[in-house]
């Protein structure tokens, strides 16, 4: 399993709290869980360039997961406090995003996965070959207020 290497264009942080419903019998989360908490901070992260997925329905694009990794590294508990990194590390043909599962209190790394998301038209159900004009411009457009504003 190879994850990404590339620096990020955008990174957001995001916090949580492991509550008891997502524990399995060994009393540690269940590893589907972590994909859960990768949805939240990517949600996190596209709030952030103002393109959540309210404004991906209007835009007229589904953006499904093709593909994700996960690599668990050390379990979380119930009550820990988590700090999940998100990285965009792709935006042009596809997005690919890159996430770090912390500890929030000891910087412990627990979990590290990326995902990868195409857009597929509303109207014609047809896959997108590279990223539609709005996702481009909403990276770009943050990118640039964040370097020069």
């Amino acid at each position: 399993m190879k994850f990404a290497t590339t620096p990020a264009l955008v990174t957001s942080t995001t916090e949580l709290m492991v509550p008891f419903n997502d524990l399995d019998p060994l009393q540690i989360v269940w590893h589907g869980n972590y994909l859960r908490y990768c949805e939240i901070a990517r949600a996190d992260l596209l709030r952030k360039i103002d393109y959540d997925y309210p404004q991906m329905r209007d835009s007229g694009y589904a953006w499904p997961i093709i593909e994700c990794q996960l690599k668990y590294v050390a379990p979380a508990r119930y009550a820990q406090k988590l700090r999940i990194q998100t990285d965009l590390i792709e935006y042009e043909y596809r997005l690919r995003l890159s996430y770090k599962l912390f500890d929030a209190d000891s910087n412990q790394l627990l979990t590290r996965a990326e995902t990868i998301q195409v857009a597929i038209d509303f109207q014609t159900q047809e896959m997108q070959f590279s990223s539609p004009a709005i996702l481009i411009n909403k990276v770009k457009s943050w990118m640039n207020e964040t370097t020069h504003g």
